[in-house]
């Protein structure tokens, strides 16, 4: 009678595979849904999650006797994995950090009491779930930065598929060998130099500006994102774009509000259980605000990119903004210039581009006008668009009748980028200058004048760091002061996200704009729409000053041309 639930006579190990393919019906229903279903999948979670607490819990309390019964180690490891991929696949619906961290104390948890060990190599249907494993628990750290982990962990994976071919079919690992690529290729490019300190918003690193009051009627923030690619070839790892994935950091809050040290604890094979275990209490904040919520979508349809946008805008609070971040070359049939630049673009995604240069955007209050492009050079048919989008809005409601939504802000990239210097960015693609300069700016300053990071001392580095806050302080208190700003502008000072992009797109243009190589011209410049007032632009004595002291602190002043009567700092 010890295998047999009290009352009602049903055996332990009965009840633990009803539990099991409950889950298992669940999970399947979850995992398909599309971003944009917003309110199903809320709906859905929760009933998941309630099924796989039951069901570990259940194992949990009656394990010896289940184990007598017949159940494996690799299938606990496999709740284990289940549970660790909810707690990811909400923390990148909701941007809950909290999730991202249970999420990898879970898969810790595997790693260490090394679920999947016996019989790795006598079955290949459990060498296959160790690769899976390690290859989610790989993008959980990398999107958590623990890097130290990120790195003992790709080792771990390269040598299990070289294991794994040379005791199997090596047919059957052709695709692990493609992800193990994958995940070397973006680690290049997204190398410790790009990562000195943390894409995240810190509190401690990047300025306070809550004092400065933009002379606004409202203000707004940010609560949603769509951060989508489209660029052929690029730097990935699963469906995570390196641009993107810089994005993704860029628009969350750091951890305890202060660097977060992401270097782990080494973890040897043979680690006993729960050694180095990280509480998730450790790798949040419950002080910061919420996260705003993120869509990360890789090269997705224009269908489905719309009805996720209809829906944020439909969900949006009245305060709210959304940030569309969409990485693509811009023009159908454009080469690279450099490894930085647009890149090709072919087949599918031409398609997917010219859906977008074809859909219609109708302006508010007028359901008889529309802006379509021409056809012309993007750039042209571009600036129509958003100063069309500026002045008149954006509309997504049905022949103009239920429009929702203000006046867009937009920052655009350059037609083409220069090429970099430096010698370990012109062999390996490292994503979007543009990008680099919203996300991590001394680096991409470092990267235009040559500098890599086995170049580039650490107290120089502090220094530039310090410059650079201290203009942008001073260009956001002149901003919030202005009797000029449009308000498009000034209603969202007041949020750290979005203040942040716009001070370091300043710095990005009046960079581009200085540049001396035969590239700075008109094409090379980025753009804003509506227009910043003219003490912000590339030929502000004040902007000037502020570039050629962050060139005199890496000695690369040579590279930059500025009038006569600005003198080195």
């Amino acid at each position: 009678m010890s295998q047999l639930i009290t009352g009602n006579n049903i055996p332990l190990s009965e009840v633990y595979w009803s539990l099991v393919n409950k889950a298992d019906k669940k999970f399947s229903k979850i995992r398909d849904l599309p971003f944009y279903e917003r309110s199903r999948y809320e709906n859905y979670f929760f009933k998941v999650f309630k099924v796989y607490t039951q069901l570990w819990k259940f194992q949990q309390e009656n394990r010896q006797k289940l184990v007598e019964a017949g159940l494996k180690r690799w299938e606990i490891g496999e709740i284990a994995s289940r549970i660790a991929q909810l707690y990811y696949g909400h923390y990148m619906r909701t941007s809950d950090a909290g999730y991202l961290a249970e999420s990898y104390v879970f898969y810790e948890a595997i790693l260490t009491r090394e679920y999947f060990k016996d019989g790795l190599f006598q079955d290949l249907n459990i060498a296959n779930k160790q690769l899976r494993f390690l290859a989610r628990f790989l993008m959980v750290c990398l999107v958590l930065g623990r890097r130290e982990m990120v790195h003992q962990l790709v080792e771990q994976f390269r040598r299990l598929i070289d294991e794994c071919k040379r005791t199997f079919q090596e047919n059957d690992f052709k695709e692990w060998k493609v992800v193990a690529q994958e995940i070397v290729r973006f680690l290049k490019s997204d190398t410790a130099f790009m990562n000195i300190r943390p894409l995240r918003y810190s509190l401690v690193l990047d300025p306070n500006l809550d004092a400065s009051t933009p002379r606004a009627s409202r203000s707004l923030r940010l609560t949603d994102a769509i951060l989508s690619s489209y660029h052929y070839n690029e730097v990935k790892y699963s469906e995570l774009t390196l641009d993107s994935f810089r994005m993704l950091q860029c628009l969350e809050w750091e951890p305890s509000g202060s660097l977060y040290q992401s270097a782990g604890p080494k973890m040897g094979p043979n680690a006993p259980t729960g050694a180095s275990r990280v509480n998730s209490q450790s790798m949040t904040d419950p002080t910061l605000p919420p996260n705003p919520r993120k869509a990360v979508l890789y090269r997705p349809s224009i269908t489905h990119f719309l009805a996720l946008l209809a829906t944020i805008c439909e969900e949006l609070p009245s305060n709210g903004v959304v940030l569309i971040y969409l990485s693509a070359s811009g023009k159908i049939g454009q080469t690279s210039l450099s490894p930085l630049g647009g890149r090709s673009v072919t087949g599918g995604e031409e398609n997917i581009l010219r859906d977008f240069e074809s859909h219609t955007i109708k302006q508010d209050g007028d359901p008889s006008v529309q802006t379509k492009p021409s056809g012309e050079r993007p750039g042209q048919s571009l600036r129509q668009i958003s100063e069309d989008a500026v002045e008149h809005g954006l509309s997504f409601g049905s022949h103009g009748l239920t429009e929702k939504g203000e006046p867009a802000a937009l920052l655009l990239s350059p037609s083409h980028t220069p090429p970099l210097i430096s010698a370990d960015f012109s062999r390996q693609p490292s994503g979007s200058l543009f990008t680099i300069f919203l996300t991590a700016p001394v680096q991409a300053f470092c990267l235009l004048i040559g500098i890599s990071g086995s170049d580039l001392e650490t107290d120089v580095f502090t220094k530039a760091e310090r410059v650079l806050s201290s203009s942008m302080n001073e260009w956001a208190s002149t901003l919030a002061a202005s009797d000029t700003l449009h308000p498009v502008w000034s209603q969202i000072l007041k949020d750290p996200f979005l203040r942040r992009l716009l001070l370091r797109f300043i710095f990005c243009r009046a960079v581009l704009a200085l540049y001396t190589p035969v590239f700075n011209n008109k094409q090379n410049q980025p753009e804003c729409f509506p227009s910043l007032p003219e003490f912000l632009l590339p030929a502000a004595p004040a902007i000037q000053a502020a570039v050629l002291q962050m060139a005199n602190i890496f000695g690369g002043t040579s590279k930059f041309t500025l009038p006569q009567d600005i003198t080195m700092l």
